[in-house]
């Protein structure tokens, strides 16, 4: 705790204590906020140098009045609400919840991630455009998104367990009632949008609270936690490819939904929020909008999520439409760059930890991404397609795995960390809705070929590269050598 240095007088003429204290990114944390008296605003320091600031109204005694004697005054009582201290940064419990998370994401974006085999699968079986089917996972991973607002102010507001409880029990029924689907708006319904309420309902609160629990590791563990998409990418796809020709689509999809149950059942019990919920306050920080990097990142975000996808939901068409690949080896492709998602979530994540910082690191792989679009345009074979399939799947996890580091490490009050998280998944919500459907009609207009698509995939990217740049140079405030 940082020791008082003084009292001294501000311009209104009332007196406010003095800490030796940080200044706070967050403009929210200056005069207002969520509508409470801030005088000053009490920060404390981690171990590892990082700032946790509270609102010094939750910390001092309420205005009362003195029996009539004099005027309104401040007195001395105990606060009710108890400092959880610096972050662990390490340690079983702290592992134990990154170990949760990793099960969370291998049954949320390990399952959307897997979408490319269900593409090729329904494209077929309900004899529809592949423009039509992708925008089933669109609605999918939009709905994941946009709730995030929803779901991470909640869970600042200390209702982590029943939002968790609510999306694992949507989830499932979501998984199950797809199992039942013959026809388009059924799918649509079950797989899209049920799956995708009950998937926004646990990924963004089980990130937020996940970045509580870390400082200096924060990039690795969140790069951990989303390997489980990774994870989740070659299971599910791999058990497509021996089940759905012994016992059929229905009892497929029931296997999956039995694993995703037992894994949410775990992970209910294990995950534990650890700091102290924030009751008061919008549903969200309008004030966070005032701040450059926050916004150039959010904007950036969303150009890099309109093209980022369209990879993972076209490959296995592209594999058996352009390259004539069989059915089994399509899928073989999707399993190899989600199989890649594994380095690609740790190791970009630990080196900026070490080196870069989650910032540069995530405006680097953003580049290359980009370039990796305009390059599979030449891809003609069955080598160079497996030998892009392993370089993007590497370049696409580390964008994936490095964009919520980064945002967290953009938050330096960590009672706003879900609000704050759940704002730009809102924002990049729209981008991952209309990118691949947009996908679809450009091959379309092409003929049935993908140079448009991957065109416009390569473009976006290059664009939300540069707003990345900008974010950047506006939080070191235009230093070079900077690591963040």
């Amino acid at each position: 705790m940082l020791a008082k240095m003084g009292s001294i007088q501000n311009p209104s003429g009332g007196p406010f204590e003095k800490y030796d204290e940080t200044p706070s990114v967050h403009s929210s944390d200056l005069s207002e906020h969520n509508g409470l008296d801030i005088e000053q605003a009490p920060i404390s320091v981690t171990q590892n140098r990082d700032i946790e600031k509270y609102p010094k109204s939750l910390n001092q005694p309420q205005d009362v009045e003195d029996s009539g004697k004099g005027p309104v005054t401040r007195t001395s009582t105990k606060s009710s609400w108890k400092d959880p201290g610096p972050p662990p940064d390490g340690g079983l419990r702290a592992w134990t919840q990154a170990a949760m998370a990793h099960l969370v994401l291998m049954n949320t974006w390990g399952f959307i991630n897997s979408f490319g085999v269900f593409q090729a699968y329904y494209v077929t079986a309900l004899n529809k455009s592949p423009s039509d089917i992708s925008w089933v996972g669109s609605i999918q991973v939009f709905l994941l998104f946009f709730i995030g607002t929803f779901t991470g102010r909640f869970t600042d507001a200390g209702y982590f367990r029943l939002v968790f409880l609510t999306g694992s029990l949507v989830a499932i029924i979501g998984v199950f009632m797809t199992s039942l689907s013959t026809k388009y708006w059924q799918l649509f319904l079950a797989q899209g949008v049920c799956c995708g309420i009950g998937y926004g309902c646990l990924f963004c609160p089980a990130l937020s609270l996940l970045s509580t629990y870390f400082s200096k590791k924060r990039s690795l563990a969140i790069g951990f936690a989303t390997s489980g998409s990774a994870t989740g990418g070659m299971i599910f796809p791999a058990m497509v490819k021996q089940l759905l020709p012994r016992i059929g689509f229905p009892w497929t999809m029931r296997a999956m939904a039995f694993i995703q149950l037992g894994c949410f059942c775990l992970c209910n019990i294990g995950l534990k929020p650890r700091v102290p919920p924030r009751k008061t306050g919008a549903l969200v920080d309008w004030a966070s909008f005032r701040e450059a990097p926050y916004v150039l990142f959010a904007t950036g975000m969303f150009f890099n999520f309109w093209g980022i996808y369209f990879a993972f939901y076209y490959l296995t068409s592209f594999g058996r439409s352009i390259i004539h690949l069989p059915y089994s080896d399509s899928i073989n492709l999707l399993i190899t760059m989600n199989g890649l998602g594994v380095p690609g979530r740790i190791i970009p994540n630990f080196l900026a930890d070490r080196l870069l910082g989650p910032l540069n690191s995530i405006c680097l792989v953003v580049l290359m991404a980009s370039m990796l679009s305009f390059c599979w345009i030449a891809v003609s074979s069955r080598g160079g397609l497996y030998a892009w399939t392993v370089v993007y799947g590497f370049v696409g996890a580390a964008i994936q795995s490095l964009f919520p580091a980064t945002l967290s490490s953009l938050t330096t009050d960590l009672r706003m960390a879900g609000t704050r998280m759940g704002m730009v998944f809102s924002i990049v919500s729209f981008a991952v809705l209309t990118g691949p459907p947009i996908a679809g009609q450009l091959i379309q207009r092409k003929g049935g070929e993908y140079m448009y698509a991957q065109i416009f995939a390569g473009v976006v990217m290059l664009v939300g590269c540069g707003f990345l740049v900008g974010a950047r140079m506006a939080k070191s405030r235009g230093q070079l050598l900077m690591k963040m």
